[in-house]
């Protein structure tokens, strides 16, 4: 795990996150608290400023990145699916970002809207809240985030924060040395 200053900035991690130790966090980075960084996760505040808020996921070789003198903006409760990339964006409370999705410099998702897998949401366009968005490039389908798809992420994002206290405690025994 690397987590260290750059050019005098130094990351602040919340109370209660882990952070991977593959995963890089450095500069110009704020992570909230409870939240899991996974694996090979980068969260580079070296151009920009970047906040990651309270119990949100950053799963396996997620980037996050911001332009020079602009701020990268990751809500509370956000999960983000392994491999995406958030590059310069917003990402509001709650919102869901499918595996392999990319979302692009001053790009918006709103408050429980979901990013695909693989879907690309090109620079400026804002994903309404509770809306879903598919496809390269991203577009926003009729179909709608409904109560029962919020009851069930609220659940498996609640995973991740008993994950982030479960990894604290030990990544368990080698068992490697098991005989």
């Amino acid at each position: 795990m690397t987590i260290c200053s750059f050019e005098g900035k130094v990351p602040v991690i919340g109370e209660g996150t882990w952070v991977h130790p593959s995963a890089d966090v450095f500069g110009d980075v704020v992570i909230g608290a409870r939240c899991w960084i996974g694996p090979g996760a980068r969260i580079r505040g070296d151009y920009g400023t970047i906040h990651v808020g309270s119990h949100s996921a950053i799963e396996d070789n997620c980037v996050i990145h911001a332009r020079p003198d602009d701020v990268t903006r990751i809500g509370d409760w956000v999960t983000m699916g392994h491999g995406s990339i958030v590059h310069n964006a917003t990402i509001h409370d709650w919102a869901v970002l499918g595996m392999g999705s990319i979302v692009s410099d001053w790009a918006e998702v709103g408050t429980w809207a979901v990013v695909a897998e693989g879907a690309v949401v090109r620079q400026r366009l804002r994903i309404p809240e509770r809306a879903i968005a598919v496809g390269v490039p991203a577009r926003v389908i009729d179909k709608r985030v409904d109560d029962a798809y919020v009851a069930d992420w609220t659940r498996f994002k609640a995973i991740y924060v008993s994950l982030a206290e479960r990894y604290a405690t030990g990544l368990g025994p080698d068992l490697s040395a098991s005989g």
